[in-house]
C-alpha cells in the first residue's frame, strides 16, 4: 500500500466517522465514571497534582534526599518540563479540536479545563516524559510514578477533558520527548 492509499483510506468519511464516534463513546463511558463521589474525587486530586504540584514536589524532595544527583536530576526533568509545555502548547494552536464536554452535552467537565483545546493531553505528556526521565535517575521510583502516571492519563478522560486518542497521542508524545531527553544525557538511561 502506497502512501496516497493510506491517505485516502484514513481521510475516508465513514472511517474517520466511525473512528470519532469511537473515541467518543469510549469517552462518555468513561466520563460516568465521574458520576460518583470517591471516583470524581480522586480524579479530581489527581489531575490537580498532576499540574504540576507533584512534579514540583518530586523534585524537590530529589534534591534534599541525593544533593547534587538529585538537582542534576530535578534540572533534567526542569529543561524536559519546558520542551514539553512549549511543543504542547504548539500543538494546541496547531489542532485546535475542541474538548469533548464542549462538543457533546452529554459528557460532563467535572472540574475546569486548563486552556481552550483537547489535542494532546499536556498533563499526560508531562507526566509520562517526567515519569521515564524520573525512573531513569531513579528507577525505585517506578512503584509511585507508574500508578501515578497512569491515574494522571485517565482522569483527563473521566473528567471530560480529553479524549482517548489525545491521551494516547500524549503518550507517545511523551515517550518519544523523554527518550530524546534521555538520549542527549550521557550517563542516564532506563535500559541501564
Amino acid at each position: 500500500m502506497n502512501r496516497h492509499s493510506l491517505q485516502r483510506m484514513l481521510h475516508h468519511p465513514t472511517l474517520h466517522k466511525r473512528l470519532v464516534d469511537r473515541d467518543s463513546g469510549w469517552c462518555l463511558r468513561a466520563n460516568r465514571w465521574g458520576e460518583g463521589e470517591r471516583s470524581r474525587s480522586y480524579f479530581a486530586l489527581v489531575s490537580r497534582l498532576g499540574d504540576g504540584v507533584f512534579w514540583y514536589a518530586l523534585m524537590a524532595a530529589l534534591i534534599v534526599v541525593d544533593g547534587l544527583d538529585g538537582l542534576a536530576a530535578s534540572a533534567h526533568l526542569a529543561a524536559t518540563g519546558v520542551i514539553a509545555l512549549a511543543l504542547y502548547r504548539l500543538l494546541k494552536r496547531w489542532t485546535r479540536r475542541p474538548r469533548p464536554f464542549a462538543s457533546d452535552q452529554r459528557i460532563h467537565a467535572w472540574v475546569a479545563p486548563l486552556d481552550e483545546f483537547s489535542f494532546p493531553s499536556g498533563h499526560t505528556l508531562h507526566a509520562v516524559a517526567f515519569s521515564l526521565v524520573a525512573m531513569a535517575h531513579y528507577p525505585q521510583l517506578a512503584w509511585l510514578l507508574v500508578p501515578f502516571t497512569a491515574s494522571v492519563a485517565a482522569s483527563r478522560v473521566v473528567l471530560g477533558l480529553h479524549y482517548p486518542s489525545d491521551v494516547l497521542a500524549a503518550t507517545g508524545i511523551g515517550t518519544s520527548l523523554a527518550g530524546v531527553s534521555l538520549w542527549l544525557v550521557p550517563g542516564v538511561t532506563l535500559f541501564g
